[in-house]
């Protein structure tokens, strides 16, 4: 997978679950829906989705760092 491309999924998913984190956005969404009774559960669900997102961007940020660094290698004809 294109680094890039793992970096905008986990930068934009590590913002979207904090909105919802920190924000009473699903709170309000799920009173509205009718589903009120499940907003209990949110923090089960929310927490780890938030760890794997910040997981996929460190990974996306260490894999870019890391493959720059061999392209100048690369690039200048230095064998490792």
């Amino acid at each position: 997978m294109n680094t890039k491309t793992l970096l905008c999924t986990g930068v934009v998913g590590t913002v979207l679950v904090m909105l919802c984190c920190v924000t009473p956005i699903l709170v309000i969404l799920f009173g509205l829906v009718g589903l009120s009774a499940l907003t209990g559960y949110l923090d089960y669900v929310l927490l780890p989705a938030l760890a794997v997102f910040i997981a996929l961007t460190l990974y996306a940020l260490w894999r870019r760092g890391k493959g720059s660094g061999c392209r100048s290698k690369c690039a200048t004809g230095d064998k490792q």
